[in-house]
């Protein structure tokens, strides 16, 4: 998945999500691999995080494989992810009750 405009709200993807140059991504990621050129301002939880020459992130990272190119740049807390980590995602559904079904936890991915 390829953002290269303006998304506000939660992304969540099983595969990569890159914010190209000219997008720019506000509010949480879930993502198996995230590469950010553009700007993404909030949460972001993948196995992987690459932020390029062009990207510029703020906010908190959950990973334990953070690269930053020279001309990138992160402000920022960053933490390791769990042993569980929320990057399987299951379509929300709604149980028989009506009420949405939280995304499970799973092993990571790597």
């Amino acid at each position: 998945m390829q953002v290269d405009g303006y998304v506000e709200g939660k992304i969540r993807t099983e595969q990569t999500l890159v914010i190209s140059t000219k997008g720019r991504v506000k509010g949480e990621i879930i993502a198996n691999h995230v590469v950010i050129n553009g700007l993404h301002d909030g949460t972001c939880y993948a196995n992987t995080i690459e932020i390029l020459q062009e990207g510029k992130a703020s906010g908190t990272i959950y990973c334990d494989d953070l690269s930053i190119e020279r001309g990138g740049s992160f402000l920022g807390e960053t933490h390791p992810t769990s042993k569980e980590t929320v990057i399987a995602i299951n379509s929300e559904k709604k149980d028989k009750v009506g009420n949405d079904e939280k995304p499970k936890k799973v092993a990571n991915l790597k």
